[in-house]
């Protein structure tokens, strides 16, 4: 049954958590397009991914820890390297410890196009010296400590690459649902009732 979170509506419920880390919206539709799939529990997936995605920068919006640099241009609270281990960051205030990793608004792309574009520019303009690297992104920074991660991990790099194609171009998305057997799948997960 739909609820609201930062009050914006969900229709899943997410595994301990009012709405998760945003890989929850990213990793299972790189190739999996959400665009028109539904099922008994959601009425469109694409819809609920773009809602847990605005849950998340809402929460970021508030900053109820009220830490350093979050705001309408920093947000994403997902997975990544953070000053004391990997872990997942989510919209709660229990987990959540500061830390910010690019791949969330970035890889939020096809959800979020004009909110994941202001936070690819304000990461590189006003965090670049210390965030931008040979290889992109560095995977997180907690502006609140002073720290950045020295990793750029291609765990978190692929998904802005791919995101960002398939909100482009739906290349990613197109090659995945054309295969037969991904279509016979999806057939099957609709019509369960």
């Amino acid at each position: 049954s739909p609820h609201k979170v930062e009050g914006i509506e969900l229709h899943l419920r997410y595994q301990g958590s009012e709405a998760g880390p945003l890989f929850w919206a990213q990793y299972s539709f790189l190739g999996l397009d959400p665009v028109g799939l539904k099922d008994k529990y959601c009425p469109s997936y694409f819809n609920e991914m773009r809602n847990l995605t605005l849950v998340n920068r809402a929460y970021c919006i508030r900053n109820p820890k009220h830490y350093k640099g979050f705001g309408p241009n920093c947000w994403g609270l997902t997975a990544s390297d953070f000053a004391w281990n990997y872990q997942a960051q989510e919209p709660m205030p229990h987990r959540d410890n500061g830390t910010m990793a690019p791949t969330g608004a970035l890889a939020s792309f096809p959800y979020t196009p004009g909110a994941s574009m202001k936070a690819l520019r304000n990461y590189y303009r006003n965090y670049g010296s210390f965030l931008w690297g040979e290889y992109g992104f560095r995977d997180a920074f907690n502006l609140t400590v002073n720290w950045v991660s020295p990793l750029f991990m291609g765990l978190n790099q692929a998904p802005v690459t791919v995101m960002i194609e398939n909100y482009r171009t739906n290349l990613l998305w197109n090659l995945f649902m054309s295969h037969p057997d991904v279509q016979k799948g999806i057939q099957k997960i609709q019509s369960i009732k």
